[in-house]
């Protein structure tokens, strides 16, 4: 394990138990978060996004600011749903995020998953294609925005502009050298971690993914991760791919640990259904630092990836998060492998 950074969903609500009780809560705090990840010696913050609800959905506004108010750690989004993205207009958006940050965005995209409306996509002035789905159109904003990231000129320039042009054909600017190598696709399936690996993304696996074998989520990601890598190593792409697992980790230090995670019940994964296809989602892990090691060697996707991005429980506030994360880098990870 290389690297270890926290995942928000940025969930708010008004309700008398939140500490995130608005949406300026939940993007205040996530840069408040990042900060103290940094301090605490975490290697990124990324953040989850969700239309249409009481949760984080404008990423890039949030990802200049925590770039502007870092100075190390990487950050990310794990993901972003590309049936509600403008390609163009996202390489914009992108370019600028990561130079503010100083070339350190890790950009996840995928699909989607089910919104909260819908055909939420829709309201935003996306239409299909003939014979085209949804999750068909998320990957052609995904081809398209990737190919724009190339950086190559392809807008015919006006012979009269307000300003001069370069010579050739414009390319969007700002444009960010080396974006293009740290975008990353979020696959709940082997088909689509093999496709991903084809365009040359890097692969994010969640803590849920589509049942094709039956067996523990761990084991079907840790398939699908070998099968990610052998299909890069096919495609003949020159860099090395980076893989990160989503994981609910909790140890249990205090009373407050004891309180909130102490009580069991998500030793086992889940089944479920999404897109009416059968899904299995992970375990939670909730233990004292030892047991938790222990469990954690046995989870074979965690040994396969590069990085592990820890979900986080937004709303018990920035204070109580802080603490989630210094408990696993300190009396955790580096028993895993971490530095």
């Amino acid at each position: 394990m290389k690297k270890i950074g926290f995942l928000s969903f940025g969930h708010w609500t008004p309700s008398p138990g939140s500490q995130t009780r608005s949406a300026s809560d939940a993007l205040l705090q996530s840069i408040e978060l990042a900060q103290a990840a940094e301090e605490l010696g975490a290697d990124g913050g990324y953040f989850r996004v969700h239309h249409f609800a009481r949760q984080l959905a404008s990423p890039f506004p949030l990802l200049a600011a925590v770039g502007a108010k870092t100075r190390r750690i990487e950050i990310g989004t794990a993901v972003i749903d590309m049936r509600y993205e403008n390609p163009l207009y996202m390489a914009e958006d992108a370019g600028a995020a990561d130079l503010i940050a100083g070339g350190r965005l890790q950009l996840g995209i995928s699909r989607g998953s089910p919104e909260q409306v819908i055909d939420g996509w829709s309201y935003l002035g996306y239409r299909l294609k003939e014979g085209e789905s949804d999750a068909d159109m998320g990957r052609r904003h995904a081809e398209e925005f990737l190919e724009v990231l190339r950086g190559k000129g392809f807008a015919q320039p006006n012979p009269h502009p307000m300003f001069p042009n370069p010579p050739g054909l414009l390319r969007i600017e700002p444009h960010s050298e080396g974006l293009l190598d740290r975008i990353w696709w979020g696959a709940a399936s082997n088909s689509t971690a093999i496709w991903a690996a084809k365009l040359g993304m890097n692969l994010q696996t969640s803590t849920l993914k589509f049942d094709e074998t039956g067996e523990p989520l761990h084991v079907q990601q840790a398939a699908q991760i070998r099968a990610f890598r052998a299909a890069w190593n096919e495609a003949g792409h020159s860099r090395t791919p980076r893989v990160s697992v989503s994981r609910s980790i909790f140890a249990l230090i205090d009373g407050r640990d004891r309180a909130y995670f102490g009580r069991g019940g998500q030793e086992q994964d889940q089944i479920g259904y999404i897109h009416d296809a059968r899904a299995i989602f992970g375990r939670g892990y909730a233990a004292e630092p030892d047991v938790l090691i222990e469990q954690l060697k046995k989870d074979d996707a965690i040994a396969e990836a590069d990085t592990l991005l820890l979900t986080v429980p937004n709303q018990l506030g920035v204070d109580y998060n802080a603490h989630v994360l210094e408990a696993i880098l300190t009396h955790v990870a580096p028993a895993l492998g971490w530095r």
